[in-house]
């Protein structure tokens, strides 16, 4: 049967897309029949700052608090930002492609909890956050939209939704607004409800204590997660943690590289700390003894260099993918 419009929007923006979410925001008019719920990533825009972008009434999001229309909630950092029952659910649960607050548990929960009212826009940002939201927002009838790639600052986020939802509206930011209003406006078809045992059972490890993945995990891959270290399971095209670390192949790239990035810098800490010590100890000691520490002194440099060089071919290029 008919419904009211799509009244839940969710939204990720991510690195590059200030400007975009102001025009976005500042566009929507104040009789705007739907909530708003934002995840700005990184250095995003504050809900103070977004206030002042246009006349729908901007807040920080707020665990427990019910959404109404006309309101735009805006995660703030280091909690994710979820749906539930109507509610805003603030969580410091596992990260998600090593962010937190990350577009997916916003979308996914929305998908569940307003299904075919929902629509979905994605912004510019890098790597991949947001495309299996998408997924679950179109699998339970919501609309997806996403940035023109072409003018996006970095088209990233907004092509890997675009490729997960094939049939996702592609606007420029102008008109994003345009088209929210138009879904909003619109009544929807009620579509009898989805089961999705897997979502649910993502999503939970969001909302309650963190789990091992179920029964539906493929087993372990020979992976480690770059966030704490443990083994990582595959379950249905992503690689997940005992403590609930969820990854896609590029985000895992990604967050290999930041961690071999670190641990290679450890190496040089420690080797030059060698050296040091090395050098130390040739001064101070005898002729006899002299000799072997110049020459593990000399040795150790050797692969302090190295590894320099190593450090230097194998950190991550702009574009936040290993370079070739």
């Amino acid at each position: 049967m008919l419904t009211v419009g799509r009244d839940t929007i969710v939204v990720a923006a991510s690195a590059g897309a200030a400007e975009a979410l102001r025009l976005l925001l500042g566009t929507l008019p104040a009789d705007l029949p739907a909530a708003v719920l934002v995840v700005p990533q990184g250095a995003g825009p504050p809900a103070g700052v977004l206030d002042r972008a246009g006349p729908l009434k901007t807040l920080p999001a707020e665990d427990g608090r019910i959404v109404e229309h006309g309101h735009v909630y805006v995660a703030g950092p280091g909690r994710h930002l979820l749906l539930d029952d109507g509610r805003i659910r603030l969580s410091r649960g596992p990260r998600h492609h090593g962010r937190r607050p990350a577009a997916d548990p916003l979308f996914m929960s929305a998908a569940l909890d307003a299904g075919v009212r929902v629509a979905a826009v994605v912004l510019s940002g890098a790597l991949d956050d947001g495309a299996r939201g998408c997924v679950a927002v179109d699998r339970h009838g919501g609309a997806v939209a996403v940035q023109d790639p072409a003018e996006a600052a970095l088209p990233g986020m907004p092509v890997a939704a675009l490729t997960a939802v094939p049939n996702a509206s592609v606007l420029p930011a102008r008109e994003l607004a345009d088209w929210l209003v138009r879904q909003s406006r619109t009544p929807v078809i009620t579509e009898e409800a989805v089961d999705d045992t897997d979502l649910i059972r993502e999503v939970s490890r969001f909302l309650g204590p963190p789990s091992a993945p179920g029964e539906a995990a493929d087993g372990l891959t020979g992976l480690s997660c770059p966030e704490c270290g443990g083994p990582l399971y595959e379950t249905a095209g992503r690689h997940v943690c005992r403590v609930g670390h969820s990854w896609s192949e590029e985000s895992l790239v990604d967050a290999q590289a930041d961690a071999m990035e670190r641990a290679l810098w450890a190496a040089v800490h420690r080797l030059e700390e060698r050296v040091r010590i090395l050098d130390r100890l040739e001064r101070s000691a005898g002729k006899r003894s002299r000799g072997d520490l110049l020459e593990e002194a000399a040795s150790t440099r050797h692969v302090l260099d190295t590894i320099r060089t190593l450090q230097t071919r194998t950190g991550r290029g702009d574009s936040g993918l290993l370079p070739l």
